[in-house]
């Protein structure tokens, strides 16, 4: 199983981070070793291989939130893995309990209150961007965390990169010109950019942020939905903080 970890998440000892990738398992095309129930793949397939990954993160199907994405800007704080929910991004003061986050090139974007242990995830496509869902995730950190944003450590996981995604004009005018690569009658979105810009806009230190340069497109390793199309599997983001005696 090869699963992309961050430095940056890492250099705290009660945080577990990791992403998966196509590899696990020894699981084949066409989706591989893939974490959604919602793209066709067999159901017990999809539970052995997220059990397999929960693993490592001494986790269980019980123990770990998933949403159901919804390319929204609703931010959920959860305190248990039982409820189903809709929105795209997790908060929790909860240890023990993991925030997952499904991609396949949209950005995932994982959040740390250093200070008053706290984590997040966030699914940010180009309308989780446009609606600033890093900025309303940041804003309830600090309004119902009292979270410092020069506490807070951000990690961007891999995502498309602009030379491979092409959007219409239609979508290239939501945003301001620096995200937008025009190149031939074509346009390019650097939806990474635009959320990296978010946070350090919000006032996190830009020494702890820390953006992959995998992009999900060219990687043979990551799914991509853009490459792949309907027969893309997901990655999920975990994110869990260890029970401490502080």
């Amino acid at each position: 199983m090869i699963i992309i970890r961050s430095v940056l998440l890492d250099s705290f000892p009660e945080l577990k981070f990791g992403m998966s990738t196509k590899v696990g398992l020894n699981r084949a095309a066409p989706f591989y070793f893939n974490m959604s129930k919602t793209v066709g793949d067999d159901e017990n397939l999809v539970n052995e291989n997220r059990k397999s990954f929960f693993d490592k993160f001494g986790l269980d199907l019980n123990t770990v939130a998933l949403q159901k994405q919804i390319h929204s800007d609703i931010v959920t704080i959860v305190n248990d893995a039982e409820k189903q929910f809709e929105s795209d991004a997790l908060i929790t003061d909860k240890p023990k309990l993991g925030l997952a986050i499904s991609t396949a090139d949209c950005v995932p974007v994982f959040l740390y209150d250093s200070k008053n242990k706290v984590i997040a995830g966030v699914h940010s496509g180009w309308r989780g961007t446009e609606m600033k869902i890093i900025l309303k995730t940041i804003s309830v950190l600090i309004k119902k965390f009292h979270s410092d944003p020069k506490n807070i450590y951000a990690y961007i996981g891999p995502s498309i990169s602009q030379k491979n995604y092409e959007v219409g004009i239609e979508v290239a005018g939501l945003f301001d010109p620096k995200y937008v690569l025009q190149k031939e009658g074509k346009y390019f979105l650097d939806v990474a950019l635009a959320n990296y810009d978010m946070l350090t806009s919000s006032g996190i230190l830009t020494k702890n942020i820390q953006r992959s340069e995998l992009c999900s497109f060219d990687s043979k390793i990551l799914h991509s939905y853009r490459r792949d199309g309907k027969k893309s599997g997901r990655a999920l983001g975990v994110i869990v903080m260890k029970e401490t005696n502080s």
